[in-house]
């Protein structure tokens, strides 16, 4: 087999490193600033060079301000301007940052409830459960929370996230502790929100919405690694937990779209060309680059809260189907983290030192080491508890930070399994009956509100995910330690 390949445009050769680390080395004729990392096995990487995700982390490289490296993680699949299962690090004082870095999705993440019961508790009531958290979770394109907010109220929101769901009983202190960020990131500032983003976010606190989200009853299949299991209330195989994927909803695309159409035209103001005009963006310090950085903190902390409030009326399904307490069930939040987001961080650049950049996470995970401060204090002896989301019908795992990713991946790993197959095209090969009864055959009970959503996220419509965190786990990046398998989904 050979040790290079061609991306699709035929303008970069990927070559193999070793078996999980591939490169295209900085190419100053093509505006290459840095180097291009790939972290994936043969196949998966095979998998990038037929679509466009490669030659988006080339144009990535291009970036003014961009340092060490653009990396792109084993779930790596083609997005708009940057791939999706990318990262980048720019100079917080010379670089840019770019919405197109962060996605239309602002904070899409997921969040790991575990319970005391186990698979033969639910299976009885399984349909039951299933159908009553359908009814009380509000799930599909445009669907409406229950909760009705003011003006001064969203502005409140917007500021406070999680901890503005838990002062009106949606929740405890404890759950705010185990958010990335505490679930409320600082310098958020609503008036750098439009009012149709608030029109658009408003009515859907508390709602899933569609696509790749989901709520997911699963059961631990496997636990590699006990001591870190059991520090997240893991105990054992067949043990329940729920896992609730989803993001900031039409609040934070607006968000997007209203700051991809600023940079956009900033553009020529500060003299920036780019490889791609989905690289839309302006320096970092520049007003419309600290404005789009407090608008996407707003929405950072909309999609913490929806979380939230979506974890308050799961519980409250629990309770009534099982007919006990949240605390007698232990319900607890294990963590929930961001996928799509662009932080200030501190990280070591070439030798020079640590320094501040902006490191754009789109569609990856943080995955902090032992003994970092940003880590809730329960799990700061051990790292950061990751969660990897499966698609509908496959596990879902939860791994650990790990010390090698600050030197390999800007203290990131995978974010999913990653798209292979276009929903278009998932459409045209898989029928609603089929991807049913595949799931029925594995003992998983599905509830979704269209035909066309359930065949767009068919399983075979993605990647392997343990093959994505086999890769993690082998860089050791982020290491494995519990494997999850569905058995209630609830789709929009």
């Amino acid at each position: 087999m050979s040790n290079e390949l061609l991306t699709k445009s035929g303008s970069h050769r990927v070559k193999k490193i070793s078996d999980l680390e591939f490169r295209i080395e900085k190419d100053e004729s093509k505006g290459m600033k840095v180097p291009v990392t790939i972290y994936a096995n043969q196949a998966l990487v095979t998998k990038m060079v037929t679509d466009r995700t490669i030659d988006q982390a080339a144009n990535v490289a291009t970036l003014p301000g961009v340092r060490k490296h653009v990396v792109v993680l084993p779930d790596g699949h083609e997005g708009y301007g940057f791939p999706v299962g990318g990262v980048a690090a720019t100079d917080i004082e010379e670089g840019v940052i770019s919405p197109g870095g962060v996605g239309y999705d602002i904070n899409c993440g997921v969040r790991l409830i575990k319970t005391n019961l186990t698979e033969s508790d639910l299976r009885p009531r399984l349909k039951d459960l299933v159908n009553d958290l359908f009814k009380s979770v509000p799930s599909g394109v445009g669907s409406e929370g229950a909760v009705k907010l003011t003006k001064s109220e969203l502005d409140d929101l917007l500021v406070q996230g999680v901890g503005w769901a838990v002062e009106r009983g949606y929740g405890s202190r404890d759950d705010a502790e185990v958010c990335e960020e505490g679930g409320n990131m600082a310098g958020a500032d609503p008036a750098c929100v439009s009012d149709t983003a608030r029109k658009r976010g408003t009515p859907q606190l508390g709602s899933l919405g569609s696509g790749n989200h989901f709520l997911e009853v699963q059961k631990v299949d496997r636990i590699f690694d006990e001591r870190a299991a059991k520090a997240m209330g893991i105990e054992k195989p067949g043990q329940l937990t729920v896992l609730i994927h989803c993001g900031s909803r039409g609040f934070g695309h607006q968000i997007c779209t209203d700051y991809l159409r600023a940079s956009e035209s900033a553009l020529r103001r500060y003299g920036l060309k780019l490889a791609d005009r989905e690289l839309a963006c302006v320096p970092n310090n520049s007003k419309e680059g600290q404005d789009y950085r407090k608008a996407m903190y707003a929405a950072l902390n909309f999609a913490w809260a929806n979380r939230q409030m979506i974890t308050h009326w799961t519980r409250k399904t629990f309770e009534r189907v099982f007919r006990q307490s949240e605390q007698d069930l232990d319900m607890k939040l294990v963590y929930d983290v961001a996928h799509n987001i662009a932080k200030v961080e501190r990280h070591s650049i070439d030798g020079e030192g640590t320094r501040e950049v902006v490191v754009h996470r789109k569609g990856a995970t943080r995955a902090f080491p032992a003994g970092m401060q940003e880590i809730p204090g329960r799990y700061r002896d051990i790292g950061q508890p990751v969660i990897i989301p499966g698609s509908m019908g496959t596990a879902s795992w939860i791994l650990l930070g790990n010390r090698k990713s600050l030197d390999l991946s800007f203290g990131s790993t995978a974010h999913g399994a990653g798209r292979t197959m276009s929903r278009s095209a998932a459409k045209r090969s898989y029928t609603a009956e089929g991807v049913r009864g595949g799931l029925e055959s594995k003992g998983i009970y599905l509830k979704a509100l269209t035909r066309e959503g359930v065949v767009e996220e068919t399983p075979e419509a993605y990647k392997d995910v343990d093959a994505v965190a086999d890769v993690s786990h082998s860089l050791g990046i982020a290491t494995k330690v519990v494997r999850l398998v569905p058995i209630g989904v609830i789709k929009g």
